[in-house]
């Protein structure tokens, strides 16, 4: 599986050129726009949220001796399950409603590789994408919610809480790579066998789903360029494996 997340990673070599060579950009526009919206405002709610939930854990310590320390450790790992839970919400909400604005865009990679063959895909509407695109992420919003809850526990074990980090990280990447996945997959597969077929190729949605991640790291710039490259990185490689696994006959 390791070589699969490296495999995943080196798919966003070339996306800059590949993106403007089939002029892609356009349909990233209202993306983009859905995409910083959703940001600012889980990040207003955030920034609300993480004093309350602070101060909520913080009652589990009820003597006085020692009070004040676990106050602080408090409202910090409050403030971090409020930033994660709002980083998976992000995820699957830009994904979500970016869906019948991404198949376009992973139709064109197509093209510009294998050429015509439109006739081999299914026909779905803008409105079956939407739901589709609905459907999948709150299917792994509450798949990512439930492994993801357990992990945030361990942030309470000294030690462990390093490996959490580590663990949840890489739980946050499969996810985002799933979505962007299935921008491409939902051309060639149903809902059944995209989730089947992802969960065959975790590598390749961890290693797309890091870099994702990574761009979130970047202010203002990460969140409106992440789904772009994410996007088209992801499609390059499932294009490749859609046609190694079916054998498609293309047409130039």
């Amino acid at each position: 599986m390791l070589k699969n997340v490296i495999l995943g990673i080196k798919e966003y070599t070339g996306v800059f050129k590949l993106m403007s060579d089939l002029k892609l950009w356009k349909y990233f526009i209202i993306p983009m726009l859905i995409s910083f919206c959703t940001a600012i405002l889980i990040g207003v709610e955030a920034y609300v949220l993480s004093d309350n939930v602070g101060a909520y854990i913080s009652k589990i310590w009820i003597w006085d001796w020692g009070k004040d320390i676990f106050s602080s450790i408090s409202n910090f790992i409050g403030g971090l399950i409020v930033l994660i839970i709002g980083l998976i919400l992000y995820k699957h909400i830009i994904m979500a409603l970016s869906a019948p604005f991404m198949s376009p865009v992973s139709e064109k990679i197509e093209k510009h590789f294998y050429g015509n063959i439109s006739h081999l895909h299914r026909n779905t509407t803008n409105t079956e994408q939407l739901v589709r695109g609905i459907r999948i992420n709150i299917r792994n919003l509450f798949k990512e919610l439930i492994i993801t809850i357990p992990i945030l526990l361990l942030k309470f074990i000294p030690i462990v809480n390093i490996f959490s980090t580590i663990l949840l990280f890489i739980v946050q990447a499969y996810y985002a790579g799933f979505g962007n996945m299935d921008y491409t997959l939902e051309r060639h597969l149903t809902y059944k066998e995209s989730v089947q077929f992802v969960s065959r190729n975790k590598g390749y949605a961890i290693g797309n789903g890091i870099v994702f991640m990574l761009f979130l790291l970047i202010p203002v710039v990460g969140i409106i360029i992440v789904l772009p490259l994410s996007v088209t990185a992801a499609s390059k490689k499932m294009v490749q494996l859609m046609h190694e696994k079916n054998n498609l006959v293309y047409e130039r």
